[in-house]
């Protein structure tokens, strides 16, 4: 639980430029105590429902790996598949990460982008979404550099972040101890500070009302404006 944050304050968060050497775009991102390395991989060619068009493609994987929690979970490819937590986690990175993307511009070539979680402690998702789309800009500048495209096919910023209702007061950016006990749990991701790309939000023990509601918005869209800040500065 929190000590000196206060409900409306961010934890610290840090995001590491080229914090793995061989992708073409990669960052280490830290909310807090939790820690995703996020990569981004470029290749020529885009799948099969746009083979043709002229158009390029965005995609998102996303993993948790062993003893980034108090107990080691099995790792997915000795499961010989992906858990369900996991796809339902990428396809949002995925989604979110897309809402960014001029995909003509990019041409026929697709982007794909790792988050491995090496520690959670709460709000992984949002933070490999933020992460992510650093990784993303910093490969789509690396092909500009290489001569496959002529501009970046990024429109604008895409951050996230979590809000929640917990013991009855709204907070920002929770940590674990505070998202296994909140009555709202809510996953909120923005374009340029303005538009909401996607609303993941829940009563997990109290239904919430439009008051409560709008509260957790005005939070989250706080902790989305000082996100974008800190991605700015590493991009730049």
């Amino acid at each position: 639980m929190r000590n000196e944050r206060k409900n409306d304050s961010l934890r610290k968060v840090e995001i590491i430029k080229d914090y793995i050497s061989h992708p073409e775009g990669s960052v280490l991102v830290a909310f807090g105590d939790t820690k995703v390395i996020c990569n981004a991989s470029v290749s020529e060619g885009v799948p099969p429902f746009l083979r043709d068009s002229g158009t390029g493609w965005v995609t998102a994987e996303y993993a948790m790996l062993p003893r980034a929690t108090h107990t080691r979970n099995q790792r997915e490819s000795k499961r010989g598949k992906q858990d369900g937590r996991s796809q339902e986690i990428s396809r949002l990175i995925g989604r979110s990460l897309r809402a960014a993307v001029d995909f003509e511009k990019l041409g026929e070539n697709t982007v794909t982008i790792d988050c491995d979680v090496i520690q959670a402690d709460g709000g992984t998702r949002t933070a490999a979404i933020t992460g992510g789309f650093c990784a993303l800009y910093m490969a789509c500048e690396w092909m500009i550099k290489q001569g496959m495209i002529a501009e970046n096919p990024v429109t604008g910023m895409v951050s996230a972040i979590s809000v929640g209702i917990v013991m009855g007061e709204p907070m920002l950016d929770l940590e674990y101890a505070e998202d296994s006990i909140a009555d709202v749990d809510m996953n909120l991701v923005v374009k340029d500070n303005a538009e909401i790309v996607e609303i993941q939000g829940s009563a997990e023990k109290v239904a919430f009302d439009r008051d409560l509601l709008n509260k957790m918005l005005d939070l989250g869209f706080k902790g989305i404006k000082e996100l974008t800040d800190i991605q700015k500065q590493v991009i730049k």
